[in-house]
């Protein structure tokens, strides 16, 4: 008989061995993101996190069709990318992480980092001073010194006119060239846009100023979520003020929201940012809206030869992202590169005591301070041997001393 209750005191006191090893189960299985999760929403569709992350790293075409998908228009543009803007789900890439010079797409970046920062309704007098050092051939909208203008003026004459005039202007406002572009280079790694180099806010051609179609959808996108930024980018024309007190029109360089030039507009365009240089070739940010569906397209350096290719190749690309939606299955996400950066370095600001349960997860499998999944499970069986010897020592008393 006290064999055979000390056997079930040993069965009890395993059983909470086990208990504890359970309780740990939640902390194994977090340290293993994404382990047994089902990444597909109710109606069987892929996400954009079920798509490798390196896959837009490959070169060449990627995408991924479902039967009677639309083919993906053959471009001439050395790199490309189509993206649903809501999700961040990229439908289709090419080299789409090939840095290249992004022209005064990079000024879609500068609006991003500096509008949050400068009140629109601020009035500013230039100086001779903050006009220096604009590079020959830049765009400008007409930025007289010893004139004052409102902030929004210079806005409309950074996103309407590309000047690169006003982008100094500004940039001086923010404490100088130098500042802007540190706080937008900053800007850049914090929305994951890690091709991106800035070595001048206004996109001019710098050496080793680089961005990629991948980052240029990034702030094309988080462009949208500024309402300000989607003011701005969607407005075909504006006055501007002119050096003798008056106001002269200036019309928005963007063709395929404007129509200029026998470029036809493109229908539910909401702009956003186009550019050129020498070096950089043509380059374009867009977005479009159609049934309740925002596509935003990034298209850089077109070598077809025709002087709107990179309108009609970001026509195209639209089109087919129109067509194509729920077709493709995503070849990656918008959000790769802040959600990798960015749980990173959330969790190192908020100390250990206040990290995401992911993040937290993610950091102890890898080794970082926190409670790692070995000592946890180590601990549970410490605690069930612990208590199989507290009911052995109950049931037969103290253990004979040597």
């Amino acid at each position: 008989m006290t064999i055979g209750f000390a056997s079930r005191a040993v069965a009890a006191g395993c059983a909470l061995c086990a208990a504890g090893l359970l309780a740990a189960g939640p902390a194994a299985a977090t340290a293993r993101p994404g382990a047994g999760t089902d990444l597909r929403p109710p109606d069987g569709r892929a996400t954009a996190a079920a798509a490798p992350a390196a896959l837009l790293y490959r070169s060449g075409t990627q995408v991924r069709p479902r039967a009677g998908a639309p083919d993906v228009p053959d471009l001439s543009a050395r790199s490309w990318l189509v993206a649903d803007a809501r999700t961040g789900a990229v439908l289709a890439g090419h080299d789409a992480h090939r840095k290249l010079p992004p022209a005064s797409t990079l000024k879609a970046l500068f609006a991003l980092t500096l509008l949050p920062i400068l009140p629109g309704g601020l009035r500013h007098t230039v100086s001779a001073k903050e006009l220096e050092g604009i590079g020959a051939g830049s765009s400008l909208v007409g930025v007289a010194e010893d004139r004052a203008y409102r902030v929004s003026d210079l806005w409309n004459g950074v996103f309407l006119s590309s000047g690169n005039d006003a982008v100094h202007v500004l940039s001086a406002l923010n404490g100088g060239q130098r500042a802007t572009v540190t706080r937008m280079q900053a800007k850049a790694r914090a929305l994951g846009a890690r091709d991106t180099r800035v070595k001048s806010p206004d996109g001019y051609d710098a050496p080793g100023q680089v961005s990629s179609a991948f980052d240029l959808a990034v702030f094309g996108r988080a462009g949208l979520r500024n309402p300000d930024f989607a003011r701005y980018c969607a407005r075909a024309e504006a006055r501007f003020p002119g050096r003798d007190g008056g106001s002269y029109g200036i019309l928005n360089t963007n063709r395929l929201l404007t129509g200029a030039d026998g470029v036809r507009p493109y229908r539910g365009l909401v702009g956003i940012k186009n550019g050129y240089t020498t070096h950089a070739g043509h380059t374009l940010i867009a977005a479009a809206r159609r049934n309740g569906r925002t596509l935003v397209v990034s298209v850089m350096n077109p070598r077809s030869g025709h002087r709107h290719a990179v309108y009609e190749e970001a026509r195209s690309l639209l089109d087919w992202g129109f067509e194509a939606a729920g077709r493709v299955d995503p070849v990656g996400s918008l959000d790769a590169g802040r959600a990798t950066e960015g749980a990173t370095e959330a969790a190192a600001a908020a100390g250990p005591q206040a990290r995401p349960v992911g993040a937290a997860a993610a950091g102890d499998a890898g080794g970082t301070p926190g409670r790692p999944v070995a000592w946890t499970v180590a601990g549970a069986a410490l605690l069930g041997a612990a208590a199989v010897a507290l009911v052995l020592r109950l049931l037969f008393g103290p253990a004979p001393r040597d």
